[in-house]
């Protein structure tokens, strides 16, 4: 059984940093590409980070380009997600995920696995 646990949100600051973790479990990780969405109140799930498998390659949305940073620790099963200088519009409830293909990183219904969240708020 595949789970992905989220963790490090919380309320911050505008301008503030947090590190939100995923745990994966039930899967070979380095098979798989990770990826970072979030799902503002009323809005629809968007793309925010991606990792090929290997994670040679990273992806971003352009709002959040230079401010976070996507990583992963192939050994302990992780992927991060670095956010710096966040902005009020950047709260949502932060989703990973785990894509098993290699292309369609920014597309939500590409992947297969989803956590069940971590709530992120910044407060202007």
């Amino acid at each position: 059984q595949v789970e992905l646990v989220e963790s490090g949100g919380g309320l911050v600051q505008a301008g503030g940093s947090l590190r939100l973790s995923c745990g994966a479990s039930g899967l070979t990780f380095s098979r798989y590409a990770m990826g970072w969405f979030r799902q503002a109140p009323g809005k629809e799930r968007e793309f925010v980070a991606a990792d090929s498998r290997s994670g040679g390659s990273t992806y971003y949305t352009g709002s959040v380009k230079g401010r976070f940073t996507i990583s992963r620790d192939n050994a302990k099963n992780t992927v991060y997600l670095q956010m710096n200088s966040l902005k009020p519009e950047d709260t949502a409830v932060y989703y990973c995920a785990a894509h098993g293909g290699s292309s369609y990183y920014t597309v939500s219904r590409a992947y297969d696995y989803w956590g069940q969240g971590t709530q992120v708020t910044v407060s202007s």
